[in-house]
């Protein structure tokens, strides 16, 4: 399972990256093939604010439907459009064009997992 080193990740299986004060966030590979097929995300709106720990969405899949957690307190300053037409790219391609949105952060991050305890997290639930 591919848990790349330069991201942060929360025990709800979403990642971030942080560049010059804006977090891009996406769920993990992990969360992407629990889930199966992903059939529908809602991201929340572009302007709303969001809180660490909140649900700010969710991620439908034939499976199941999941809520979507902000991992950090902000503003959402971007929503991928492409994975709300083409939902199926979360699972093709979580960390890279399957991101979800950008939040511009009121703080730093601090409860964010590193990839290692991340790691053990998956292991566990595996």
């Amino acid at each position: 399972m591919s848990v790349p080193a330069e991201l942060g990740y929360t025990s709800e299986h979403e990642w971030v990256s942080v560049t010059d004060g804006v977090a891009t966030v996406g769920i993990t590979a992990y969360a992407a093939e629990a889930l199966g097929e992903i059939v529908y995300v809602e991201a929340p709106e572009v302007g709303s604010s969001v809180t660490a720990g909140e649900t700010c969405g969710e991620v439908e899949s034939t499976k199941s439907v999941s809520d979507i957690y902000s991992p950090v307190d902000g503003e959402v300053v971007e929503v991928n459009q492409s994975v709300e037409d083409d939902p199926e790219t979360v699972g093709s391609d979580p960390y890279g064009q399957g991101w979800l949105f950008k939040v511009e952060l009121a703080q730093d991050p601090e409860d964010l997992m590193t990839p290692e305890q991340y790691t053990s997290l998956i292991e566990g639930e595996s």
